[in-house]
């Protein structure tokens, strides 16, 4: 189906305590078999799951896994436990790792902020040798570009600044002067209108008409009846 719709690529969610990542998360994962006891054996079904989706999504198309590196609580998931999260997809072809944390149990205690999650992308990537994808507080396209230029991560990926802007993406190249292919229908903002009074070129403000008897204009009062 997601290959009939045109999709480029694919993700499975192993994160945020949903199915798959039960499995990988001591802290709900409780089994006493095979699949159960060890990360390694909580990897197993998660891994049988991509094994099965890999071999039906095309081979020269990329997929990748979104795991929580960390679950924010004691007892869970740990960075040093992600690395090992992120080699075992590794071994089985991801192409990229896309690396969030948590929401696994409600008594979490997170350390939110600013790019709070790249850490840990940071680590997988530079630790397990895996390409990985940063999300998490990222808004600006200079935290995009510094954290891909300091080799932190291989692409950052912003839902809530796209939920605010859905054109961010362009925006952002406009005021970077960098040319990417905009729509015909938007061609005309493609780039950042002037708004300031130095912008060119230069306001046209004359009068085209015959001054009337007001000197002043009337100022508007939102909520000012007639």
């Amino acid at each position: 189906m997601a290959v009939r719709a045109g999709f480029d690529l694919l993700e499975l969610h192993c994160a945020h305590g949903y199915l798959l990542a039960s499995f990988i998360s001591p802290l709900t994962n409780l089994r006493r078999d095979e699949y159960g006891g060890s990360l390694e054996n909580g990897l197993r079904y998660p891994l049988e799951v991509f094994d099965a989706i890999r071999a039906e999504w095309p081979a020269h198309k990329p997929m990748t896994v979104r795991v929580s590196a960390m679950d924010w609580f004691e007892g869970g998931l740990s960075a040093e436990d992600s690395v090992i999260v992120a080699r075992a997809f590794a071994a089985h072809g991801v192409d990229a790792i896309d690396v969030s944390t948590g929401q696994t149990v409600a008594e979490e205690q997170p350390s939110f902020g600013r790019s709070y999650q790249t850490p840990f992308a940071d680590r997988i990537r530079n630790v397990a040798g895996v390409p990985t994808i940063a999300v998490g507080a990222i808004s600006g396209y200079d935290d995009v570009n510094s954290i891909i230029l300091a080799g932190r991560a291989d692409l950052c990926a912003l839902g809530r600044a796209h939920l605010y802007d859905p054109a961010w993406t362009l925006h952002a190249a406009a005021d970077q002067d960098v040319a990417v292919a905009w729509p015909v229908q938007f061609q005309r903002g493609s780039r950042k209108p002037p708004m300031g009074r130095t912008d060119g070129p230069r306001p046209r403000l004359e009068l085209i008409r015959e001054a009337g008897k007001e000197g002043r204009h009337k100022r508007w009062r939102p909520g000012l009846t007639r």
